[in-house]
């Protein structure tokens, strides 16, 4: 994806450190894929916040392995 010059350089760095964490957040989120069918809204929507959850846990990893910055 091409950088934006229109966001801030603190959205970019925001932007940039989501993605890094990317594989760690799914890895930790633990999450199967599709057999084949569409997932429902509900299922989404239970998805999105196990994410979401993950994404928090891997932040927090990485400033722990980084030592707090």
């Amino acid at each position: 994806m091409a950088e934006n010059p229109a966001l801030s350089p603190d959205l970019q760095q925001k932007y940039r450190q989501f993605l890094d964490l990317l594989p760690l957040t799914i890895a930790l989120a633990g999450l199967h894929t599709s057999e084949g069918r569409p997932f429902t809204e509900d299922q989404i929507d239970g998805r999105g916040l196990t994410i979401k959850i993950a994404y928090r846990v891997a932040r927090n990893v990485a400033k722990e392995c980084l030592g707090g910055s």
